[in-house]
């Protein structure tokens, strides 16, 4: 497949490694920086422009990797114009701002993905099949946490700007958790949380506390920190026959593993199997993959924009909710 890439920071260079990789190529790349643009065809091919509707002119499909102000106007651009569209999480600063991306993509029969790399990493996809060959029984709770501790000047960057970011780490962070916990536990009904700004001076929160209650009845107990410090990554799925404990996804997180206890007739002790992944995450390519196989396929690929509606619906309960008080 030709891709077009829009925005070429860190999440636009990771992109267009996995793309190439999996043998696609880029056809062009966009960035208000053309500089970034020339670097990143430098690397990896095609023309850089500063304008998105011109790189995207010759591609079959489009990689939004924006500010999160700019990510559903690029969405819309692109699937209006018959484009398939990877768009990075969170997909838009709130669901009112994807919906009409959602509508269009329906009418012009186009793919829209959003960027739920985590749902690829190795760990969480033996979870995912744990769960689906009954191996922990009727799910009860999940437990996660994740965070990382910021750098020198952090809050003057745009995260720390809500009306480019949207919000904190609820959205950065956070929205990865929610996207997690509603893989494993479907959609969420009661929706919980405290969104504190402890440390970092900004207009945003720093961590979120959610509890969040799926249609089952099943609870997720879900904290996201940029207080963290020491980088963590911690996701825990409890059954009535056993537990999958995913922890690390590589890097400056950590040798990503999981643990699986599994539960004895007469309980005591369970039986353990660990796995570990120490190779380099790998996550990016299986996404794009999973991104080419449903355009191919002709279905809804692995968190698509409707998934993404539902994640964004459970954050603006909590913004509306900070609001009111």
């Amino acid at each position: 497949m030709r891709y077009a890439v829009i925005g070429c920071g860190l999440i636009g260079m990771k992109r267009a490694e996995a793309i190439t990789r999996i043998g696609g190529s880029i056809v062009a790349a966009a960035d208000l920086d053309l500089e970034r643009a020339r670097m990143l065809c430098g690397r990896f091919g095609g023309t850089p422009v500063m304008e998105a509707n011109e790189a995207a002119a010759d591609a079959d499909a489009v990689i939004a990797a924006v500010t999160h102000d700019r990510l559903a106007e690029i969405g819309r651009a692109a699937v209006s114009s018959g484009k398939h569209v990877l768009i990075e999480k969170p997909g838009a600063r709130n669901a009112k701002e994807l919906a009409p991306v959602a509508e269009m993509a329906e009418k012009r029969g186009v793919s829209v993905k959003i960027g739920y790399n985590h749902r690829f990493h190795p760990a969480l996809r033996k979870a995912r099949a744990l769960v689906d060959e009954g191996e922990l029984g009727e799910l009860m709770f999940i437990r996660g946490r994740y965070g990382h501790g910021g750098r020198l000047g952090y809050e003057k960057e745009w995260r720390f700007d809500p009306a480019i970011s949207g919000g904190g780490e609820l959205l950065d962070q956070g929205s990865h958790l929610i996207d997690l916990a509603g893989w494993f536990l479907g959609e969420f009904t009661g929706v919980y949380g405290l969104l504190p700004r402890f440390f970092w001076d900004g207009a945003v929160e720093d961590n979120c506390f959610l509890t969040l209650q799926a249609k089952s009845g099943a609870v997720a107990h879900l904290h996201a920190s940029w207080t963290e410090w020491k980088n963590m990554f911690s996701f825990e799925i409890y059954g009535r026959r056993g537990k999958a404990a995913i922890d690390g996804l590589g890097g400056s997180y950590g040798t990503e593993r999981i643990a699986f206890y599994k539960m004895s007739p007469r309980m005591g002790p369970p039986e353990t199997t660990v796995f570990e992944y120490p190779f380099p995450d790998c996550s990016w390519d299986m996404e794009m993959k999973e991104f080419e196989a449903a355009i191919r396929e002709g279905r809804r690929p692995v968190g698509d924009i409707r998934d993404a509606l539902k994640n964004l619906s459970v954050i603006d309960i909590l913004y509306e909710r900070r609001r009111d008080i």
